[in-house]
Formats: C-alpha cells, structure tokens, sequence
C-alpha cells in the first residue's frame, strides 16, 4: 500500500461512510494518564455491520466501547466514559497493561458533523486542522452540548460549539494547540476566568505527517521506506539514476523522485514542503551525491540527518564536510555511520536500526531494554502552557 498513514486513513474511512449516508459511531480518546497504550486523539471507528477500524487501547477495552458505539448510532447521545486499571473483579472492564483513558463515543453521520468535507478536505491538502468538540456541558453554557463540532485552521473554521463567543475562544485555543502539534482538552475562557468551570471542550490535532526523505535507490531505501510508511512518515525516494529510481520498486514510498540529491531537498525547501520534523537519510555511497546533499541538510533545522557508510568512508566524508567549510556545531548533528548498534547487517535490519535511531532522538529516550528499566513507560515531555489547557 503506498502511503500508508493510518491517521489519515481513518478519516477517509469515516468519510466513505458518512458519504453514503450511513451512521456510524466513532470513538476518541480524550485523555490518557500513566501507561495507557493509546494517546489523545487515537480513533476508532465502529460501522452498523459490526465492523471495527482504529484502535482506542490496543485491545483492552474495545468489546466495551463497541458496545457503546452501537448504542450511541442507536440513540444519537454522545458519552464520555472513563477507563482504568481492572479491579479485582475478573468480569470488569478496564486497562489491564495499567493508567486512564477518557473516551468520546458519539454517533456520525451527515447531520451531527456536516463539516467533516471541510476537515477531509484540509487533510488532503497537507493543510493542519483541528477538531473541536465539545466533551462536557456546563450548567453556564447550555447551548455548548456534547457532541457539537467545531472544525478550525489557520484563518477558519467550520461548524459551532453552540456558541459564537465560546466559537472564538476555541479556535484560539485550538490553533495555539496545532502549533504546538499536540491535541488535548480546553476550557476556553476570556483572560482572567475561572477556568475549572465552562464547557470542557476536546481539541483533536491533525497536522500532515512528517517527511522522511531517502537518497539513494537500493535496496536498503527500500527497506527503510517501509518502516518509514509504518511509522507515518510521508515518504520519498530520491536518486538521480533513473534506471534504479522507479515505483515499482519501492511500493511503500509516497513518492519516487529522479534528480540530483541536493537540488531535490533543495527545491523542497524553497517550497517549504520540509519543517523540523523532517528525517533526512543518505544511502547513495557515493561523495559526489553525499557531500553537497549533507552541507545542505545539516545547515537546516531538520528533524534527523543520517548516512550510511563505514567507519573509512564516514572518516572521509566528515573531512569533506568539514573542508566544505560546515561548522562543527552543524557537523556534530550528523548520524554516521547511521543507526543504533542492533547486530543486523542485512536491509530490512539496518532499517529496523535507522527507524529506532530516529525514534530514539525524537522522543529523547535512552535506548535501553525495558527490562533493564523503572518508571512509567510511556514519558511525555513537558509541553508549553496553551491558556485554557487543562
């Protein structure tokens, strides 16, 4: 499948659905705390046949919110549940890997979200959006009900809270959120209110995905390119070889690119089409294609720079480098020879130790097993304050 991005794939599943007319139930996790396996804004998606797409807890508590889902298509309520750890009961429904999620489950169909064209529509563009909707009433807001949608970007937004004011406050706070790329609850409120009262509203942040770019067409970019598409990456293969650079042979790969390595990441920055999340990793082996690709990435605020090589021919190329006149804050950024120490050799191997190198400096972990280690699982860091945000 090219261009596998699971996110985006939801939505377009919700999308056929709501098309044809056929109500569905759709749940979203709202909160998670301690080690619950799914973050805020993981979906899924319940469909009258009993089919099921998405995932809210990898397992634990699907049966029952499917169940709610069905309930939800059935009566049109929109209800918050909250998930924890399984108590002694064996029946009881809950986390059994440990934390809390809140879930959303509400019915979706034509007339209680006619603003999802809007949403699939910046979503195609590569355009950030966010979903608003209101998760809990306040006896201050009555218009605010659970289940009202609110879809907003950059200079817009689509649809009601209930309220034009409380329209206002929420897509200032949803827009400090997708800039921040992160989804999470609000309370909006003019500067200064009390803030542990209002409507508690879920902000849902969809931003594009982030931009793994391959240079070098064999087949360690294959086998990178699939574990980019696995996670998320937009994914782009570029050579200037023509006779190894097509399709067929990288059929993960969103797209396949004839052209000299620099002018390539070149013309995409001049078109802003890369940003500080973006992977830029070089296996062409080859200095004439190496040197002038990396002078470029490692002078931009790239995400990741990689490049494959021996410990020789890393030597070589961080001379070059260097005689090219990058300064060594610049250079020091540079991940080579490329990966974590794994033991594999072989493709699909080396892009196993590529994708958990990159995994590991974008979540600033420590690389060891979890065995070896204490403390919650999934660490978060500390984001910056949004007002409203609770």
């Amino acid at each position: 499948m090219r261009g596998a991005h699971t996110v985006n794939a939801l939505w377009e599943r919700l999308h056929r659905l709501w098309e044809a007319g056929t109500p569905y139930g759709m749940a979203t996790v709202v909160s998670a705390f301690g080690s619950a396996p799914r973050r805020p804004g993981a979906i899924m998606i319940c469909a009258p046949d009993g089919g099921v797409t998405g995932s809210i807890s990898g397992g634990c508590v699907e049966g029952a919110v499917h169940d709610l889902a069905q309930q939800a298509v059935a009566d049109g309520t929109a209800v918050l549940e909250r998930y924890g750890v399984s108590d002694s009961d064996a029946g009881a429904v809950g986390l059994t890997c440990g934390g809390t999620i809140e879930v959303l489950v509400e019915r979706v169909d034509r007339r209680s979200l006619p603003e999802l064209d809007v949403l699939l529509g910046h979503l195609r563009s590569a355009t950030p959006v966010a979903l608003a909707t209101v998760v809990e009433a306040d006896p201050s807001w009555p218009e605010a009900r659970p289940g009202n949608h609110l879809v907003c970007w950059a200079d817009g937004a689509a649809g009601s809270t209930g309220s034009p004011v409380l329209d206002a406050q929420t897509a200032s706070a949803a827009r400090r959120l997708l800039a921040q790329n992160r989804s999470g609850t609000v309370r909006p409120g003019p500067a200064g209110a009390d803030r542990a009262h209002g409507p508690r509203i879920f902000v849902n942040c969809l931003v594009p995905p982030p931009r793994m770019l391959i240079y070098g067409a064999g087949e360690f970019a294959s086998a990178l390119a699939r574990q980019g598409a696995l996670l998320g990456y937009r994914v782009t293969v570029c050579d200037a070889r023509p006779v190894f650079t097509t399709p067929e042979r990288f059929p993960d790969a969103d797209e396949v690119v004839v052209s000299w390595p620099h002018r390539h990441l070149a013309d995409e920055a001049e078109k802003r089409r890369i940003d500080d999340r973006t992977v830029v990793v070089s296996l062409t082996h080859d200095p004439k294609f190496d040197i002038p690709l990396l002078t470029a990435a490692l002078e931009m605020d790239l995400a990741y720079v990689g490049a494959m090589g021996s410990r020789r021919s890393v030597a070589q190329r961080i001379a070059a480098l260097r005689a090219a006149g990058l300064p060594a804050g610049r250079l020091a950024r540079l991940s080579s020879p490329v990966g974590l120490d794994l033991g594999g050799a072989d493709p699909a191997e080396t892009a196993v130790s590529i994708a958990a190198e990159i995994l590991l400096l974008r979540h600033g972990h420590h690389g060891l097993r979890l065995s070896e280690t204490a403390g919650p699982l999934h660490r978060e860091a500390a984001p910056a304050p949004i007002a409203g945000f609770r």
